[in-house]
């Protein structure tokens, strides 16, 4: 199957973040949008593209669910081959997106084909079930790593994610009373989704300033 990308951003951008998609939202989603175009406002050049299984929906019309992660990584390793980009590239996702993408970071980095990793809404675990922990690769994890999570995320809230034993290359931005899609409350927090979006991209502007240089 040939990857399509959706492309936000500077053509001539320094760096290109490439983003995957979550389990059961497409590329073009509202919440997949609303973050490419927060990181395209901030300077990326930002390309999603959709696994073949959520491609294949568009197609048949079924909801298929996706496949074993495992099974992901080739496809997201293909993307990254056949994307036309310039200058150093950040990998990442949404969700799912994010930890596929985290479990090649390292053998990509170390090859000097990526720069650092970008998690919006990590998995930590499945909602409701704390004890099913999606972290152990994270332990040891040398790829320079920012993810960005709602404290209130039930796929790991700030006090659970506390406890977890995490490498010091990933850092966390949380998020006030963001959901797994990092939008808040705002009667509840303060916050708007707009708020948030704007943190977001000045933050891994910050960030990817640090670890390109």
């Amino acid at each position: 199957m040939t990857t399509s990308f959706l492309i936000d951003g500077p053509e001539q951008a320094k760096i290109t973040i490439l983003l995957a998609h979550g389990a059961g939202g497409a590329m073009d989603s509202a919440s997949m949008t609303a973050l490419a175009k927060a990181l395209a406002d901030s300077g990326f050049r930002v390309a999603r593209f959709e696994f073949g299984y959520m491609a294949g929906r568009r197609i048949s019309g079924s909801r298929k669910p996706p496949p074993r992660v495992a099974m992901l990584l080739p496809e997201y390793m293909a993307a990254i081959e056949v994307l036309d980009r310039k200058g150093p590239l950040i990998i990442g996702g949404k969700s799912m997106g994010g930890r596929v993408a985290s479990m090649i970071s390292d053998e990509l980095a170390s090859a000097g084909q990526i720069a650092g990793l970008l998690c919006l809404g990590y998995p930590f675990h499945p909602p409701g079930k704390p004890d099913q922990l999606r972290t152990a690769h994270l332990a040891e994890m040398r790829t320079p790593t920012l993810i960005v999570q709602g404290s209130r995320d039930p796929f790991g809230n700030r006090e659970e994610v506390s406890s977890y034993a995490l490498s010091r290359k990933i850092e966390i931005l949380w998020l006030e009373d963001g959901d797994h899609d990092l939008k808040p409350r705002k009667s509840v927090s303060g916050y708007s989704a707009a708020d948030h979006l704007k943190t977001l991209g000045e933050t891994v502007s910050s960030w990817a300033g640090k670890i390109v240089r």
